[in-house]
């Protein structure tokens, strides 16, 4: 539907130049929204009609004449590229002024682009690769409200919680849905900043409360079955052998990726080692390598330092590989290679290793994360549940279950 649309020419008598002339305002209004720019034409106040909104000389009315048409001319542009039209988008068109994005999509793509160029600097692709799912929602909700594109000065708390809502009826999780209004927020606050609006109107739109966060780990067996399971293709087993690397280092993906043959050492007792500052948080993990970290090592780089020990592509690649180990190997949920890591946390502190070691192997900044891994560890829960059941046989007609 046509937005209510109109464009008035008028002078400011009060602010008349030393030469005795005023200059000729422009006011768009769009939707009760109106912008005023200069039109860059003079007149003597004597010579202008309000009610017209012309002048004496033909010459200057031919030129506020042009700039109508033009204002038209873009009005309509804007409708058919955008969906929709502000007074202040059209006002930026009409005087070429550089300026924000005045839009929601607009700004988002323009903050993803400076996403995209600083993951280049950082080498971590993670904030951008995400803002990808976080946008297309976004036009995603706005094109089931049918619209292209919506203004900043048009958004409302009633949008937020739509916004919500929306991405319930998708079966997105809390913390899903929390990354998704993070971004919204994200680009609300960046239009505040630059003064196209005065506050944020979502603020009182509540996140999702989260859960409490589950560590995804592999079990014993799993991690054995893995181990037993060769793949036929190059990738797939570079991806296999990788994963039972990180499950034996505790490596995350990164670190796996950027590890090189001058990270390998040696103690004096002839016990090798890696030494790595974690990618995520710069802090070093030292880590004795256990036989079968060193049997794969093997089959790779450890003596050209010029490139890394394991040829491993994108992130993006091994998706779909280690989905199908974790299909042949029987995990339950969907395997990530992350779980790895995790996996590597809990059969070490099952295995009985104090967990200060466990956290400086990790290259933990606090050990109160690597604790967490006590609590998921059936393993241990067990063993721990055995040596409750023996005191009590110990304690006889004392203990619990006879009293």
């Amino acid at each position: 539907m046509r937005s209510t649309f109109s464009i008035l020419y008028y002078i400011n008598r009060s602010k008349v130049k030393t030469d005795g002339t005023t200059a000729i305002m422009c006011r768009i209004t769009i939707d009760g929204k109106n912008s005023v720019f200069a039109t860059g034409c003079y007149c003597n106040p004597k010579d202008w009609k309000a009610k017209t909104g012309e002048v004496r000389d033909a010459r200057t009315n031919n030129l506020l004449e042009a700039l109508r048409s033009r204002i038209e001319t873009s009005y309509d542009k804007l409708l058919k590229d955008a969906g929709m039209v502000t007074a202040e988008m059209l006002k930026n068109e009409i005087t070429c002024v550089a300026t924000v994005p005045v839009t929601l999509l607009k700004a988002g793509e323009e903050e993803r682009e400076k996403l995209r160029i600083r993951s280049e600097v950082i080498n971590s692709t993670s904030s951008y690769r995400q803002s990808k799912s976080s946008q297309s929602y976004l036009h995603e909700y706005l094109l089931s409200l049918g619209m292209r594109d919506i203004a900043f000065e048009d958004i409302t708390e009633d949008f937020g919680w739509g916004y919500k809502l929306y991405l319930k009826s998708k079966d997105c999780g809390a913390g899903h849905i929390n990354h998704c209004l993070t971004w919204l927020n994200r680009l609300v606050y960046i239009a505040v900043d630059r003064e196209v609006i005065r506050f944020n109107p979502l603020a009182d739109v509540p996140y999702e409360k989260k859960p409490d966060y589950k560590l995804k780990h592999i079990s014993r067996a799993e991690l054995q079955r893995i181990m037993e399971q060769p793949m036929p293709e190059r990738l797939q087993e570079l991806t296999r052998r990788a994963f039972i690397f990180s499950a034996f280092t505790g490596l995350s993906y990164v670190d796996v990726k950027r590890l090189y043959p001058s990270h390998i050492g040696t103690t004096a007792g002839g016990r090798r080692f890696i030494r790595i500052n974690r990618k995520k948080t710069d802090v070093e993990s030292f880590i004795p390598l256990h036989p079968v970290a060193e049997q794969i090592l093997s089959l790779y780089n450890t003596t050209d330092d010029g490139r890394p020990v394991f040829p491993l592509p994108n992130r993006n690649r091994l998706w779909y590989c280690i989905h199908e180990i974790g299909i042949l190997a029987g995990v339950k949920e969907n395997l990530s290679y992350h779980a790895s890591r995790h996996s590597f946390g809990t059969l070490t502190l099952s295995a009985g290793v104090p967990i200060e070691s466990i956290s400086k192997m990790m290259g933990r900044t606090n050990i109160r994360t690597t604790q967490g891994y006590a609590k998921v560890t059936d393993d241990k829960i067990s063993e721990d549940m055995d040596r409750l059941m023996e005191r009590w046989n110990a304690m006889g007609d004392n203990s619990p279950a006879k009293k």
